[in-house]
């Protein structure tokens, strides 16, 4: 246990949250939690959470493995995340329904796409993995810990942030976000896609 704790490094801890803050980006998230609790009544702000830190962790611990065991690889792993995330932009930004499935309501409200692939996706995935060749893990745990907080703070005070938006913020805000997203879920797919064919 000592062994474990003596990587302490405040500094790494700083640049880690900053990263994945970055990928997260659970604040330009905040259109689709509201979509989201727009279709299914209400999302379960601490369940979503806690199944986000249990992927993240799950994969920061063994992440490469569990991909190799079904035989995937993390560039595949990536494209395939930013297919969802390309088809989720277009949704926001021309006002068109793609995810057609019926809304899921009860206490699993949000887990999908929310928790993965928003939250926990295959940015988070592998920005943990190039985390984990750099940094220590108690470092990166710190840092998952951190914006966990971050993002149930975010999930708890959304009705909040959209009453303080109104319906015009709202829609604004899911189209700037939107073109963002389609900007990550473009830059993810080509820095990962020629990869696969080599």
């Amino acid at each position: 246990m000592e062994n474990f704790f003596e990587g302490f490094d405040l500094n790494e801890i700083l640049k880690a949250i900053m990263v994945l803050f970055a990928v997260i980006d659970i604040i330009g998230s905040i259109p689709i939690i509201i979509k989201i609790k727009e279709t299914s009544g209400d999302i379960h702000a601490m369940r979503i959470t806690v199944v986000s830190l249990i992927i993240m962790v799950a994969f920061l611990i063994a992440g490469e493995s569990i991909l190799k065991l079904f035989g995937v690889n993390v560039e595949s792993f990536a494209v395939a995340g930013a297919f969802i995330l390309f088809a989720m932009a277009i949704e926001m930004v021309m006002g068109i329904e793609i995810f057609k499935e019926t809304p899921i309501k009860g206490k699993s409200a949000g887990i999908v796409p929310l928790a993965f692939p928003i939250i926990a996706g295959a940015g988070s995935m592998t920005s943990l993995i190039s985390l984990r060749a750099e940094y220590e893990m108690i470092n990166i745990l710190i840092a998952i810990l951190i914006n966990m907080v971050v993002v149930l703070i975010v999930l708890k005070l959304t009705r909040r942030i959209e009453r303080m938006l109104g319906q015009g913020g709202v829609a604004i805000l899911k189209k700037v976000f939107g073109i963002i997203l389609l900007a990550i879920s473009i830059k993810l797919f080509a820095s990962n896609v020629t990869s696969l064919f080599q």
